[in-house]
């Protein structure tokens, strides 16, 4: 009987001091109250009462800075918001330093966040701290990684997360870019309108320029023609009657010769061909003879 006591407690303390580390943790256990050993993913068996564990999550985590009012540069009150990530290393000495050179980290990151947010802003102005996020999360990270550096965790990243002014000044801010956004408008619309009315007022100018050029050339094609005319029927009088005769019977198309003209047979035959009419009048019988007859 007392050996099946022994066996049975033997089996309870054995059971009781077995440990899992998961593959996302590290263990530190302490004998005693000082470091005895560091615990990797798996099995682990630990003397019960004496030993004790202390698990420590090494996956990528996140902190709220939570919100808080600061003051800019310009004596507006703005209420900042920012998230912190970070892991601890998974080697021994990361894991040991998040513990033992550090209380709390957790809230020590945000308390720290929190400063540094502060001293950052308060050197901007509102708009300037909405323009330049890039550039707070930046000098952010860079704090935190420089504080944070003998904690064996290391910073991921920072996100600011919001940076809202008074109800009243968000207002007026936006106001502020709906006036600027319809200036703006109202540029690119007259702007528009003037690069319109300078095209046509070009195409007018070519137009007219291309009308004037035609006449010009157009002149002086009729001046070279009658030039040449000229030329031709100075040199030939019996063309120069031709021409005569041609432009009588365009204007007048119907003539009237006499019947005793000596030129009667010339001038039918050079009308008729320019396109007249020759009428000859029948002398009546009451005419009475010329003296010539």
């Amino acid at each position: 009987m007392n050996y099946l006591y022994l066996i049975i407690s033997v089996v309870v303390i054995f059971f009781a001091g077995i440990r899992i580390v998961r593959p996302t943790e590290r263990g530190l256990i302490e004998r005693l109250g000082k470091y005895h050993n560091f615990a990797n993913p798996g099995f682990h068996w630990i003397i019960p009462i004496i030993d004790r564990i202390f698990v420590i999550n090494v996956t990528e985590q996140m902190v709220d800075a939570q919100p808080q009012e600061i003051i800019t540069n310009d004596n507006l009150n703005a209420s900042v918001d920012a998230q912190v990530y970070f892991r601890v290393k998974s080697d021994e000495t990361s894991v040991k330093g998040s513990t033992y050179d550090v209380n709390n980290y957790k809230w020590q990151i945000v308390q720290l966040a929190r400063t540094t947010l502060r001293n950052i802003i308060g050197t901007l102005t509102l708009k300037s701290a909405n323009s330049e996020r890039g550039k707070i999360n930046t000098e952010l990270l860079s704090t935190l990684e420089k504080e944070t550096k003998g904690w064996g965790i290391e910073i991921i990243r920072t996100e600011l997360k919001e940076i809202d002014p008074p109800s009243d000044v968000q207002e007026t801010m936006n106001k502020v870019v709906k006036a600027e956004n319809e200036k703006i408008a109202a540029i690119d619309s007259a702007t528009a309108a003037e690069t319109v009315a300078d095209g046509i007022k070009r195409g007018k100018i070519k137009e007219a320029e291309g009308y004037k050029q035609a006449k010009i050339l157009h002149a002086e094609g009729e001046a070279e023609a009658l030039r040449l005319i000229n030329e031709q029927l100075g040199a030939n009088p019996a063309l120069l009657q031709w021409r005569y005769i041609e432009n009588l019977a365009d204007n007048i198309q119907i003539i009237l010769i006499p019947s005793n003209s000596p030129y009667l047979f010339d001038m039918e035959s050079m009308i008729d061909q320019a396109g007249g009419t020759v009428i000859t009048p029948t002398p009546t019988e009451t005419e009475e003879p010329t003296a010539g007859d």
